[in-house]
């Protein structure tokens, strides 16, 4: 609907159009790695990479993430639904890489919808939907993975991070920054996800031995 407003949208349609309906994982492990920014996503991934061999993807993926600014400065339905594409033309990226090789995602679904949820749902950490509602469940119909780690930090440890890397904020990360309400809601229902359900590492430690952690998890949960 927005597509004639907004010609990008369009674009991504098309892009989503080409990808196959529900394609199927591989027979290698897929590893999503999740958090809030400056926990270390971008370290640990690259790091897992090497250590296993695998290929490393990113949401929103590389042929639609050139119109990422475009669509944050959007109103949240439209900003979501952006994302929520981006997961599902992913999905059939990770299903053809999981075919030669261990998948490390950078960010997925269980991104997408924390956000969402932490922006929609007036009020305190209290007013989520309760566990085991809809809202945290994978959805059927897109590509699941096998394990779910979620790198969390400190509020002051994060903020410290981010000041230090100087880079420019989206604005939700922005409002993470200021709003400490909206960060704790984003972090609970990182937390309430299921099937797959997100396994937490604490992310303050030395790279080292994050990374020891991280690969001691995927060896439990995976098969290699």
């Amino acid at each position: 609907q927005c597509a004639a407003r907004i010609p990008q949208a369009r674009a991504v349609l098309q892009v989503l159009e080409r990808c196959p309906r529900q394609p199927t994982k591989g027979p290698f492990p897929v590893i999503v790695v999740e958090g809030l920014d400056a926990t270390g996503k971008t370290t640990v991934t690259e790091s897992v990479k090497d250590a296993l061999n695998a290929v490393l993807l990113r949401s929103p993926p590389p042929c639609i993430s050139q119109w990422r600014t475009i669509f944050d400065n959007e109103p949240a339905p439209i900003r979501r639904t952006f994302y929520a594409a981006g997961n599902y033309i992913l999905a059939s990226e990770i299903a053809k890489a999981s075919a030669q090789s261990p998948v490390i995602v950078d960010r997925y679904w269980h991104s997408t919808a924390a956000y969402a949820i932490a922006t929609e749902i007036a009020g305190k950490v209290e007013d989520l939907p309760p566990a085991h509602h809809e809202l945290y469940q994978w959805p059927e119909d897109l590509l699941k993975p096998d394990l779910v780690l979620l790198l969390t930090l400190s509020p002051e440890e994060r903020i410290r991070r981010l000041q230090g890397r100087g880079l420019e904020k989206t604005k939700e990360e922005a409002e993470l920054e200021t709003n400490n309400l909206f960060r704790q809601k984003v972090e609970e229902s990182y937390r309430r996800m299921v099937n797959p359900a997100c396994q937490e590492v604490d992310a303050s430690p030395s790279k080292e031995e994050v990374l020891k952690t991280v690969l001691q998890l995927i060896k439990k949960h995976c098969s290699l």
